[in-house]
């Protein structure tokens, strides 16, 4: 089954290395980064671990709550926590979920038998305190994910879900954002964007960002 944006996030109960987790229940109100990885003891998942792990107060800041995925065992993951401590010089502050069974890969799609039939890709979602999936990426086992860009990512959800804007290309949290559209009446817009706006065309008006 694959997941698309606006669904609900599948509900899951299954061990991890901090104890069994049922999913929505450990969400609770928060945003989630629930991603997966291959297999432990890899190089490349290593380094993202550790990197999450060192991203816990930019995480916390953001009301967001994050969980890994692997298809080995709770004894396997305790030993690679371990090393991850060790060559990242970090301490892993999340679940790893042990997947040993699929049924986590099985209900959000993480095994893709023409890349590889036995082990996950390297797949992430973000889920919002609605549990609805909000963004998903896929990539390569070979290739790292970039999280700064999931931490852009959410600041863009959090602020476009709070105001009537979308945010550009490139974007930054505190770049300028663009006025959705569909918003047309000249007073609203006032109202809401009271540091006014430049029109570059009129479907393309730039405006300071709103504080979140």
């Amino acid at each position: 089954m694959s997941i698309r944006l606006g669904d609900i996030a599948p509900d899951f109960e299954q061990d991890s290395s901090e104890g069994r987790i049922r999913f929505h229940e450990w969400l609770g109100d928060s945003w989630g980064v629930l991603f997966s990885h291959p297999a432990d003891f890899t190089p490349v998942c290593t380094t993202e671990l550790g990197f999450t792990a060192k991203l816990k107060d930019e995480f916390a800041k953001r009301g967001v709550k994050a969980i890994a995925l692997s298809v080995d065992p709770v004894d396997s993951h305790i030993r690679w926590i371990d090393d991850i401590n060790e060559t990242q010089n970090t301490q892993v502050n999340f679940p790893i979920l042990a997947d040993a069974d699929r049924k986590v890969s099985e209900l959000y799609d993480l095994i893709h038998p023409n890349a590889n039939d036995t082990l996950t890709v390297r797949s992430l979602f973000v889920i919002d305190p609605n549990k609805k999936v909000r963004l998903t990426i896929t990539y390569p086992a070979s290739t790292g994910r970039n999280f700064n860009e999931i931490l852009r990512v959410i600041d863009s959800l959090q602020l476009t879900d709070n105001h009537k804007v979308a945010t550009p290309a490139n974007w930054q949290d505190g770049d300028e954002v663009v006025i959705v559209p569909s918003l047309k009446d000249e007073e609203e817009v006032k109202q809401r964007f009271p540091q006014g706006y430049r029109a570059l065309k009129p479907y393309l008006r730039l405006t300071p960002q709103p504080n979140r």
